[in-house]
């Protein structure tokens, strides 16, 4: 069942440079925390808008799951903006034009006054969830084997929070697929909007993280502007295994294209599920649900 698991994570000690040494990794990777607020709380407004749409009870069961765990990151990732802010790294320039995209242009109404008929903003909306949730279930399942950060000497609260966020991520990877699946009309028709928002969300993915990595490392009070984020520093931690390589992310978007194609293919639920049983915060978010339900059954 996919379920929310009501984490929380100590920041106290956890420095800027959760990455010792790594500036353009950490940073690269710190730009999670500028989109996930608000674009999580806007998959949960898409959702709900959907649910009257679900006729499928299983299906209408793991919708709300999916929406549970989503809010849960959305609130999990603030703290880490208010973590940066205490450092002296102030996200909100970046941010606000992020609560933007997700608010205004896309909102419950057509950015521009674009006349969609009844219903349909809906199904393009949810065509969009899709194609990120392609997007951040390879990151998960990344996350998961990126044993190079543990070697770098990662934070450790940090990589809690990113594993266990990438763990539910291939956990509930086919729901949003399932979902506009079964809301977004007959074929092709439905076919061709999967096609154009990926061909959308592809692009401006790329530009928001590359634009976002700029923003941290030109912010960052520590660097002081002796440094700026660039493709060959990128490239170097890619290569030390410190950020997920370009040929793995651009390989998920033809395997989205394919008519046949389904995201239970994307990933591993076996090793996502094992990190969630061994999460030092999904671990403490069940014992204190159990110690709950002790508490009300004495």
């Amino acid at each position: 069942m996919i379920v929310p698991r009501r984490v929380s994570f100590d920041w106290r000690r956890t420095p800027l440079h959760w990455i010792p040494d790594e500036p353009t990794a950490t940073h690269v990777i710190n730009v999670l925390h500028l989109l996930l607020p608000a674009g999580e709380r806007w998959f949960v407004r898409v959702f709900k808008e959907a649910l009257p749409l679900v006729t499928d009870p299983r299906l209408l069961k793991d919708v709300k799951g999916f929406m549970g765990q989503e809010a849960t990151h959305s609130v999990q990732h603030s703290y880490v903006l208010d973590h940066l802010a205490a450092q002296e790294l102030d996200t909100e320039a970046y941010t606000r034009q992020v609560d933007y995209l997700f608010e205004r242009l896309l909102g419950e109404r057509p950015p521009w006054g674009i006349p969609f008929p009844a219903g349909r903003w809906l199904l393009y909306r949810l065509a969009f969830v899709a194609a990120i949730e392609q997007f951040t279930a390879v990151l998960g399942d990344w996350i998961l084997r990126a044993e190079a950060l543990d070697r770098a000497g990662a934070d450790a609260t940090m990589l809690d929070l990113l594993r266990w966020h990438g763990a539910e991520e291939v956990e509930h990877r086919a729901v949003a697929f399932d979902l506009y699946q079964h809301c977004g009309g007959p074929e092709p028709l439905r076919y061709i909007r999967r096609v154009g928002t990926m061909a959308v969300t592809a692009p401006m993915l790329l530009w928001l993280w590359i634009r976002g990595a700029t923003y941290l490392i030109g912010h960052d009070p520590q660097l002081a502007g002796r440094l700026r984020y660039t493709p060959l520093a990128h490239d170097r931690a890619v290569r030390k295994g410190l950020l997920p390589p370009w040929r793995g992310l651009a390989a998920a978007i033809p395997r989205y294209l394919r008519r046949s194609y389904h995201p239970s293919r994307e990933g591993s639920l076996g090793m996502a599920v094992a990190y969630l049983a061994s999460s030092p915060a999904a671990r403490a978010a069940a014992g204190a649900v159990g110690r709950a339900a002790l508490g009300k059954e004495g």
